[in-house]
């Protein structure tokens, strides 16, 4: 790709960019959230049309390319944000559009199957092929994300963030599975803010900023932190953000909590006070903070705000008393694709007003450019669609909805899935200035920089228990391991 340039309603969003990617290559594409590498992708992938530049694939130069022909050439996407067909059984989102047929041109669904088992047993993928995609977990339809693009046989596969939602073990077969692409010619252009993942599978990288190409250069001959500064023009890594909690106010008590996938949880919340749940994937807290919010129903426990018991708790009851989540996994359980920018940040504050027949426009646009502000979300109008935006900019823009309602206690799930460094130092401010107003925070997280930057104490949980509360000084990634695995 040579001197690519692109622009949306007049702003340039890609500017004179290259990106050379070789036979048998795993190359690092590299670069805050909105600096440009979605938009490369997609005029590579034929999603959008370039304004200017070449780009040439296999030696031949593409043309008024589109999804289609870019499929046809062997350009394969494996999306951060899952794009199956919740619907469709497994096999058949894996043979989509290329399904096996008899000369009568019926489907031969007996054939599918064994060839899906067989592609996952080469892949040591354990997946029931007749499963239907919506009765699979979220790391599961990673996997056959991925499976799906390795069954096309391409030539080039762009991964974006494709280990959120995998496991130790999970990343480990999808490595291998790459590394022996790798060595039969298969390219990659792989798509992460994950460094130990960079160094570990890329054999080159480039990084962009602001729509511009920064630099290029071989893994083996940086560092993490040469990159981060290449990203973001500064380094966040050591930033400190933590500010000592000064209230002792009780806000939220929780007793013996029990629902679906958690077991006898009890925990007090102050006001100001930011706390971590943390464990290995499937531990439960994602779990405990939906039952918090209302989503799910708690078994058997008691939750007490200010004192005053919550009883049958539901989503409306927990926003009227002054609980928010932002929620994992965005474009399932965040974003609505159908909205505008302006109305996917104003719609729980819309919600939960008492005069829901009237939205005053020009209120709620000034609304609008404060949080724009004060999040640093990047797009041009805030009526165009929030699927225009990067993802790192939807989940600010989650935030940013939530942010409006003035809640008294903020839930964040996994906040930081699929961002970089400078974005997560903007959430991270947010999050420690609702402390100092006085707001209290509950994150679940499965990075242990990430609590050791912000949290006051952290609770690592083992198959849904509490295992072990760590005070602030006590946190680190040998303890948090040493608990999460049941190892002590």
């Amino acid at each position: 790709m040579n001197d690519i340039t692109k622009s949306f309603y007049g702003v340039t969003v890609l500017k004179n960019v290259s990106l050379t990617v070789e036979k048998g290559e795993i190359h690092a594409l590299i670069g805050e959230n909105g600096a440009g590498k979605s938009t490369l992708m997609n005029i590579l992938g034929g999603v959008h049309e370039k304004d200017s530049g070449k780009v040439v694939f296999d030696e031949e130069e593409l043309k008024n390319l589109t999804p289609k022909m870019a499929q046809n050439m062997g350009i394969e996407f494996v999306h951060q944000e899952l794009n199956l067909f919740n619907d469709l059984k497994v096999y058949e989102n894996i043979f989509l559009t290329k399904e096996i047929q008899n000369k009568f041109k019926r489907l031969e669904k007996s054939k599918m199957i064994d060839a899906c088992k067989a592609l996952f047993k080469e892949l040591n993928i354990h997946i029931e092929p007749t499963a239907v995609v919506s009765d699979i977990d979220t790391s599961s339809k990673q996997l056959v994300e991925i499976a799906k693009a390795l069954h096309n046989n391409a030539k080039l596969i762009i991964m974006d963030e494709p280990t959120t939602t995998l496991n130790n073990k999970e990343i480990d077969i999808l490595f291998g599975i790459m590394k022996s692409l790798k060595q039969k010619g298969t390219s990659f252009i792989y798509i992460s803010h994950k460094m130990p993942e960079i160094f570990n599978i890329c054999d080159k990288y480039t990084v962009l900023r602001n729509g511009e190409w920064v630099a290029t250069g071989h893994v083996s001959d940086t560092h993490a932190e040469e990159i981060t500064r290449l990203m973001v023009g500064e380094n966040f890594q050591n930033k400190e953000y933590y500010a000592e909690n000064k209230f002792n106010e009780i806000i939220l008590d929780v007793k013996n909590l029990t629902g679906s996938g958690f077991t006898d949880i009890s925990f007090s919340l102050k006001k100001g006070e930011v706390i971590a749940f943390t464990g290995l994937k499937g531990s439960g807290g994602s779990e405990i903070l939906e039952s918090i919010f209302g989503h799910t129903q708690i078994q058997s426990g008691q939750m007490n705000m200010r004192g005053k018991e919550i009883v049958k708790t539901s989503i409306k009851k927990a926003m009227t008393s002054g609980i928010a989540l932002v929620p994992r996994n965005r474009k399932e359980n965040g974003i609505i694709s159908s909205m505008s920018l302006l109305d996917n940040m104003m719609i729980s504050k819309y919600n939960l007003s008492n005069r829901k027949q009237h939205i005053n426009s020009q209120k709620e646009k000034k609304n609008y450019e404060a949080m724009k502000e004060v999040l640093d979300i990047k797009a041009n109008n805030h009526l165009e669609a929030i699927t225009f935006l990067s993802g790192g900019n939807q989940q600010k823009v989650i935030i940013a909805r939530w942010l409006s309602t003035d809640a008294e206690i903020y839930i964040f799930d996994n906040p930081t899935q699929g961002i970089d460094v400078g974005a997560k130092a903007e959430i991270y401010k947010v999050i420690t200035e609702l402390a100092r107003q006085g707001k209290s925070i509950i994150i679940n997280t499965l990075e242990i920089p990430e609590i050791q930057k912000i949290a006051d104490r952290c609770f690592v949980l083992y198959h849904g228990r509490i295992i072990k509360e760590l005070k602030r000084k006590e946190i680190s990634e040998e303890q948090v391991m040493l608990y999460a695995t049941n190892a002590v």
